[in-house]
């Protein structure tokens, strides 16, 4: 795709999109250089390192949603280089202030195929968050967007279609008592099940069950619910130990 297509949502000052092409042989330079793992990957925190390892030397060769949710998780200012068609989106994760930085608007990202989204590389964020007291990295205004939306969006559309990790195997969820279900963009049988998790608990084989719901759909439903730090998993309720799915 052109770079001119692009230009209208670029941040002002803000460089062209890189080629992916061009980026694959950068990075290729670092591994080189590094014996086997970028010098970037090495300046994350080591949890957060170890948490991406299991997708790939740089969190690539994964799932957007996978990398997204290791880095909320880890609650790490991280930019995530995600290659869109023949150019590289740097999308920066401020996890803890749930927002995001990006130069392309998240609902051009997400127009494309989620096939035709890919991470790259992961490394820790040069940028500040605008609200960070004395920031002089900020990028321009325009280019900050909620982070929830985007999250909901990866999970409910994306790749993965399997729990991520750290919700799956026997268990009962449930809404979280503080998540404000009116707020979620989601409707029909899916905001009947978020209501109905919000009243009791159930399964993953059990919400698969629910009118209008199957397995792949209550999958991305709870990994939804999750990234929007909104989900209880209970895996000493008696249910759980009865989920013949695990």
């Amino acid at each position: 795709m052109d770079s001119e297509l692009f230009q209208p949502t670029l941040p002002l000052g803000e460089p062209e999109l890189m080629r992916a092409s061009a980026y694959q042989r950068y990075l290729d330079e670092l591994r080189s250089s590094s014996g086997g793992i970028s010098t970037r990957i090495s300046q994350l925190s080591p949890s957060l390192k170890a948490d991406l390892l299991r997708f790939g030397d740089d969190g690539g060769a994964s799932e957007v949603v996978e990398v997204m949710a290791a880095c909320v998780r880890h609650g790490k200012r991280v930019t995530i280089h995600i290659q869109s068609d023949e150019r590289v989106v740097p999308l920066t994760v401020f996890a803890q202030e749930r927002l995001v930085h990006c130069p392309v608007s998240p609902e051009e990202l997400l127009g494309k195929p989620m096939l035709d989204l890919k991470v790259m590389h992961v490394e820790p964020a040069l940028l500040q968050p605008p609200s960070e007291p004395g920031a002089t990295l900020v990028g321009d205004a325009d280019a900050h967007y909620p982070l929830a939306p985007l999250l909901w969006e990866l999970a409910m559309r994306g790749l993965r279609r399997e729990l991520l990790p750290e919700i799956a195997g026997p268990a009962v969820y449930r809404v979280a008592p503080g998540l404000d279900t009116t707020s979620l963009p989601a409707s029909g049988a899916v905001m009947a099940a978020i209501q109905r998790l919000a009243r009791q608990g159930a399964s993953l084989k059990e919400l698969a069950d629910w009118p209008g719901m199957d397995r792949e759909r209550a999958t991305r439903l709870l990994n939804a619910l999750y990234l929007q730090s909104g989900l209880i998993v209970s895996r000493s309720h008696p249910d759980a130990a009865r989920d013949a799915w695990f």
